[in-house]
């Protein structure tokens, strides 16, 4: 294994060539999570969990590249992360072969295949998708279509947006499955946490409507669910992990409500990318 240089662990742009074959990668998307929500959240110590994680300590506030599930996940899969909101080219981590690509540099790790999940899956890695909101509920040819790149893909009622235990049996089964593949197996693990899409308002003991409170509130809720996943991410070794929301939502700014629209609230996105090193020591 080569020797990692030490900005694998800062804020700045991780090398994915050093990456890709000795690391597991944790994609993590918050479904619907806005950025000013997750912010706030933070600052009010409700997500203590997400805040030792994050680099510096707080979310970076980036861009979608789409303004709902079905559009940034394609995107996303294609090696299009959410972008910084300064101006100018940023270079992504991760990328397929191309002509022309203007945001691809020496540190991003190129895959030559239409997208990453299966370019990961290429060299060596186990592609897994637990599923969260209903594009991934493969109920049906459209819900299908995004949990399709993964050889293994999981989706229950439970673990959708009506299920007041979801984020938990996300995390269940998400750990389940990383004590099962053998250590010595790569795996890219992608789990879209459907508890903050709405409704949500369920979060909020006596709430009978969704609001940026109880947007909060499944937050919150996610925060609580998350550690047995980040111990059994490092158990089985080093690991990438990128975590950021696909959209964000509106709850009546200048009129707008819900999400497939363009408005600030909708398109600044929560994003952190961190290497997550191996646990010290006995599991």
């Amino acid at each position: 294994m080569p020797s990692y240089p030490s900005r694998l662990d800062s804020a700045a742009m991780i090398n994915a060539n050093y990456i890709v074959g000795s690391h597991d990668i944790a994609f993590i998307v918050f479904d619907t999570l806005r950025y000013d929500v997750a912010r706030d959240a933070l600052r009010a110590g409700q997500t203590p969990n997400l805040g030792a994680l994050l680099p510096g300590g707080a979310w970076e506030a980036r861009h979608t590249p789409g303004n709902f599930t079905y559009a940034a996940h394609h995107a996303f899969f294609a090696g299009f992360l959410p972008t910084p909101t300064t101006p100018g080219q940023h270079p992504r981590l991760f990328a397929t072969q191309f002509p022309g690509s203007g945001t691809t540099t020496g540190e991003t790790y190129v895959f030559d295949a239409p997208d990453i999940i299966s370019g990961l899956e290429g060299v060596g890695y186990h592609t897994l998708c637990i599923g969260g909101v209903n594009f991934f509920d493969k109920q049906s040819p459209l819900g299908s279509v995004l949990p399709g790149y993964f050889v293994e893909s999981h989706w229950s009622p439970e673990m959708g947006v009506a299920g007041q235990r979801s984020t938990e049996y996300q995390v269940r089964l998400a750990v389940r499955r990383l004590e099962e593949i053998p250590r010595a197996r790569r795996i890219l693990l992608f789990l879209n946490i459907s508890a903050i899409h709405p409704p949500n308002h369920f979060f909020l003991p006596g709430s009978r409507e969704d609001s940026l409170a109880s947007h909060a509130a499944a937050l919150a809720y996610v925060d609580r669910q998350l550690p047995p996943l980040f111990a059994a991410l490092r158990n089985r070794g080093p690991s990438l992990l990128i975590m950021c929301s696909d959209h964000g939502t509106a709850y009546g700014e200048d009129g707008y409500t819900g999400h497939r629209l363009n408005h600030p609230v909708v398109w600044t996105v929560p994003y952190a990318e961190r290497v997550l090193p191996e646990a010290v020591g006995p599991a």
